[in-house]
């Protein structure tokens, strides 16, 4: 297949032209050229706003869209590229406001999430353009995404935590629930929909199972070869000044997914990817200061 990647050197982009690359497709990427290409695909330098005619007269088998984040993002890949067969959307969880009963379903309605903020609203202007004007495309929602050539402070963090054998602050009881999903079955997922093409065009992403703060720290130091010494950190605290992740527990309902990928990565397993992937990158990762903050701030607790 013909496939267009967009974005392509970060976190998932890069994760998924790599991975349709090694299935033997014909891998497009189309970023501004500022960053390390993925071997074996064809870079198209460009912004996304400022197309042009420069993929006017290409037809791809598929777009995946990694990086839109709204509806002008997806309104002006829509006007400048010549055509495509199948277009599958990264939306996002954060389009469920957290006032629904959870686990979240596909067929409750979006709307504003005070958590997630804009970045919600935008995913889901995003999602209704896309819809209107290629109702044959296709929708995924994940939770938090995780494994190799992760880029964000999550559970980078926790192997730091790990490696120099320092206590993890948990918040609270440490009872709030978390939902993840591969990069790699995310790619699973979408290659499971170029090649059966679901009647249903929305799908919840994420691992059936669910876990919790305090499970999540044990499996990420176990992946790391350690065990996790823990302190609770009472609310009055802001979370994330010291955590990696948002104060905010959620499901999703991914019984539709299942029918596409029935069994998913093992937490662990993909913690271990993950870690092995951050020894060897550990300068991509965008760190925070949480160490400064527990080191003056929660140290006496």
């Amino acid at each position: 297949m013909k496939i267009l990647v967009t974005g392509g050197t970060v976190f998932v982009s890069r994760f998924t032209a790599k991975y349709f690359a090694e299935k033997g497709h014909e891998v497009f990427v189309l970023n501004r050229g500022t960053r390390e290409q993925t071997d074996g695909v064809t870079l198209i330098k460009a912004d996304r706003h400022a197309l042009g005619d420069c993929i006017r007269n290409t037809r791809f088998d598929a777009v995946l869209d990694i990086c839109a984040y709204t509806e002008c993002d997806v309104r002006d890949l829509l006007n400048a590229i010549g055509g495509c067969d199948d277009y599958i959307l990264i939306s996002s969880s954060a389009v469920y406001p957290e006032t629904l009963e959870q686990p979240f379903r596909e067929s409750q309605p979006v709307g504003e999430n005070s958590v997630w903020g804009a970045y919600g609203t935008n995913k889901i202007a995003a999602e209704k353009y896309l819809l209107k004007h290629n109702p044959r495309a296709y929708i995924l929602r994940p939770p938090y995404l995780y494994g190799p050539m992760q880029n964000l402070y999550r559970e980078p963090f926790m192997f730091d935590c790990a490696e120099a054998n320092r206590k993890i602050y948990i918040p609270k009881d440490g009872k709030m629930k978390l939902q993840f999903f591969h990069v790699e079955d995310l790619c699973k997922v979408m290659e499971q929909i170029l090649l059966t093409h679901p009647q249903q065009h929305i799908f919840n992403v994420g691992n059936e199972e669910i876990t919790d703060i305090n499970e999540f720290a044990n499996i990420c130091c176990e992946a790391v070869g350690t065990k996790a010494e823990k302190v609770y950190v009472p609310a009055e605290y802001n979370q994330r000044d010291y955590f990696s992740f948002h104060d905010y527990s959620y499901t999703l309902d991914v019984s539709e997914m299942k029918k596409l990928l029935p069994i998913q990565k093992d937490l662990l397993e993909g913690l271990k990817e993950s870690y092995a992937w951050y020894k060897e990158h550990r300068e991509e990762v965008r760190k925070k200061p949480f160490f400064q903050y527990i080191d003056e701030n929660l140290t006496n607790l």
